[in-house]
C-alpha cells in the first residue's frame, strides 16, 4: 500500500524530532544546526522550516515532548500506589529523580529556560506536569490528609519549590545530592499533615 503525503509528512516531522531531541541531549540547544539535523535525516533544510519555522520551533517541539513524557513518567510513578500520601510523594521524588536524566536534565531544565524564556517554559511544564501536582493535593485536602487549605497557591509554591530543586541537582555533581534532597522533600511535605492538639 503506498504512503499517503500526511503519513510522509508525519514521518518526517517525528523523524526531525527524534535527530532535534538526540542532537539538544548530546550538544545543547546553541551548539546545533538545523540544516544538519534535516540533512541527517534525509530530508532538505527547506522540509525542517516547512514543519517547524525555525531552529527554536524544532526546540519548542521537542521540550514540549520530553515535558510531556516526564509528567506521564512521573504519572505512572505515583499511579502504583493506592494510598494518596504515597502518590505525592512518589510522584515528586520521581519529578527530582527525573532530572539525572540527561535528555531531561539537558533539554528541559538547563537549556529550555534560558532559550524560551521563564514564562513560556513555566506554561509548558504547567500544561504536562503542574496539573498532577494540583490533582494529587486536592485528594489529600479532600481526605483530610492535609491540612484544608487553597490548592492552587499551595500547588505553586510546591512546584516553585521542586522545579528549583530539580534545576539546582541537573547542575549539582554532588553524589548525595538527589538523596539529600528528597529527604528535605520528605520533610517538607511533613509540614502539610495537619498536627495533633
Amino acid at each position: 500500500m503506498p504512503v499517503t503525503r500526511a503519513e510522509q509528512r508525519a514521518a518526517t516531522r517525528r523523524a526531525l524530532l527524534a535527530e532535534g531531541r538526540r542532537r539538544f541531549a548530546a550538544d545543547g540547544y546553541h551548539d546545533v544546526v538545523l540544516a544538519e539535523v534535516a540533512q541527517a535525516v534525509g530530508v532538505t533544510k527547506g522540509a525542517a522550516y516547512h514543519h517547524f519555522d525555525s531552529k527554536a520551533g524544532l526546540f519548542r517541539a521537542v521540550v514540549a515532548e520530553v515535558q510531556q513524557e516526564l509528567g506521564e513518567r512521573v504519572a505512572a510513578a505515583a499511579d502504583r500506589h493506592g494510598d494518596p500520601w504515597e502518590r505525592l510523594r512518589v510522584g515528586c521524588r520521581a519529578f527530582l529523580a527525573a532530572g539525572r536524566d540527561p535528555v531531561v536534565r539537558r533539554i528541559v531544565l538547563m537549556d529550555a529556560p534560558a532559550v524560551l524564556g521563564w514564562d513560556e517554559w513555566r506554561a509548558m511544564d504547567e500544561d504536562s506536569s503542574a496539573r498532577h501536582l494540583a490533582e494529587a493535593l486536592e485528594d489529600l485536602v479532600k481526605a483530610g490528609i492535609i491540612t484544608d487549605q487553597p490548592v492552587e497557591p499551595l500547588a505553586r509554591l510546591l512546584s516553585g519549590a521542586m522545579n528549583e530543586a530539580a534545576l539546582w541537582l541537573a547542575r549539582s555533581p554532588a553524589p548525595k545530592a538527589l538523596t539529600q534532597t528528597e529527604q528535605a522533600l520528605d520533610r517538607l511535605l511533613d509540614g502539610l499533615r495537619p498536627r495533633g492538639d
